[in-house]
């Protein structure tokens, strides 16, 4: 049976990357292919290793109806061979994932989650931890945007 797995990727995975994972399983189960798509979340620093998604984050997609699930992971050199997409969250976690790139291969599969999204034009997903509230919104509402954008490239490209 064919798969795709999905790694969403920010710097400390505690907000954007597990938004990311927690949205994006949601709708691939809603579509009921979370059989064949599988995702998972990762941090390029190991600060927050073993926590639980930041509580405003997790609070901010449970308001939208998401359970909200994971625990913080630092990104390792194996992601590149267990998942076929890795999607960073800003330019700073691009650079620092496709550095860890060896093989061209490796690079194809790095992109830019915000590439996803159709309705919004940001080039990046900001970091919230530092703002206020609005700053959660916006991280949810551009993960939404940027998932089901995702979702419909699966699809196309994976035949699902």
């Amino acid at each position: 049976m064919k798969s795709c797995h999905v790694l969403f990727v920010c710097m400390g995975n505690i907000c954007r990357s597990p938004a990311g994972e927690n949205i994006f399983r949601a709708l691939t189960k809603e579509a009921q292919l979370s059989g064949p798509i599988r995702c998972d979340s990762a941090g390029t620093i190991g600060y927050h290793t073993g926590n639980k998604p930041d509580q405003r984050m997790s609070r901010t997609i449970r308001q939208r109806g998401y359970e909200v699930t994971g625990a913080a992971r630092q990104f390792s050199i194996n992601d590149f061979e267990t998942f076929d997409l890795i999607l960073t969250m800003d330019e700073e976690n691009y650079a620092d994932i496709t550095k860890l790139a060896k093989t061209k291969a490796h690079q194809h599969k790095v992109r830019r989650f915000t590439d996803f999204c159709t309705e919004h034009s940001h080039r990046s997903v900001p970091d919230p931890y530092y703002g206020g509230e609005e700053g959660f919104e916006l991280v949810a509402d551009l993960i939404e945007d940027g998932s089901a954008g995702l979702l419909a490239h699966i699809r196309k490209e994976w035949n699902f």
